[in-house]
């Protein structure tokens, strides 16, 4: 089931073997699985945008406060 948080602040993913992709502030869903999380979010009206970061990145910018889940 998806939560939702916010961005605030630099938060990347790696597209493929390219370079690091900012994820703009704002709202995102997040659905954690054991070993990764994928984050989705809009980032202009109807075009959906998704990134999967590893557990270890997620929780190092929620730690950072850079992802904030909401209800926590």
């Amino acid at each position: 089931m998806s939560q939702q948080a916010l961005i605030r602040g630099e938060v990347c993913f790696r597209a493929g073997d390219g370079v690091l992709v900012p994820i703009p502030d704002g709202p995102v869903s997040i659905d954690l699985a054991d070993d990764s999380v994928t984050l989705g979010w809009e980032d202009e009206p109807g075009n959906a945008m998704s990134a999967a970061l590893t557990r270890d990145e997620f929780d190092r910018y929620v730690k950072e406060g850079k992802i904030r889940i909401q209800g926590q």
